[in-house]
């Protein structure tokens, strides 16, 4: 998933009211959408990719790339020696060209904001880039990756601005009130898409969960 106003594709994912509204937009995106990112220089997997391998060390697992796309960190991840990792995304068309990069060891078709269908404390580390943000998965999605990241574990999110001013900075603060996480590392405000104006800036975000 990405974050920004890059095309028709991804403003009517951020008009869309449903999720089924939204992995049909990605479904007919996916052919495209590797390229489209490359042109507006999507900035949300590097960044995320960057404060992972800064706190989560190398050879941990699993790991859950939670809002996968077609796998734009899954490749990533591979190289810089993250041996398993598994992907989630609502779109099975995203899902089908991350699955044929061949880097991971699971594909989950599932909606994030639901209850997911795994274990507490199964993954070492979980990755979600441009996920939270305008119409697709607000504050109610972070418990559950909290539920299901291990305690020492290590989650790494972008949060759109917008979204991080209606309410999730309280709810990260609060989380840290009740012993759940803390905030390890956040990074000032970029814009995801430089290549594109009228932007909304995002942060990233690193919690390790106790």
């Amino acid at each position: 998933m990405a974050d920004g106003k890059h095309s028709g594709s991804l403003s009517a994912a951020y008009a869309a009211k449903r999720p089924e509204e939204v992995a049909a937009i990605y479904d007919s995106w996916s052919e495209t959408y590797d390229a489209d990112m490359s042109a507006a220089g999507y900035r949300h997997p590097t960044i995320c990719l960057a404060l992972l391998t800064r706190h989560l060390p190398r050879g941990a697992e699993p790991l859950l790339d939670a809002g996968a796309g077609t796998g734009l960190i899954g490749e990533w991840l591979a190289i810089t020696g993250y041996p398993k990792v598994e992907a989630l995304d609502i779109s099975q068309g995203m899902l089908d060209k991350a699955g044929a990069k061949g880097v991971y060891s699971a594909l989950h078709r599932l909606a994030m904001g639901d209850a997911l269908p795994f274990a507490d404390g199964v993954y070492a580390g979980i990755v979600s880039a441009g996920v939270f943000t305008s119409g697709h998965v607000g504050i109610e999605g972070l418990d559950e990756l909290i539920r299901i990241c291990r305690p020492g574990g290590i989650i790494v999110l972008t949060v759109k601005n917008t979204l991080w001013q209606s309410g999730f900075a309280e709810r990260i603060a609060g989380l840290e009130a009740q012993g759940r996480l803390k905030r390890v590392e956040e990074t000032a405000p970029y814009a995801s898409m430089p290549g594109e104006s009228e932007t909304v800036p995002s942060r990233g975000l690193v919690l390790r969960v106790n």
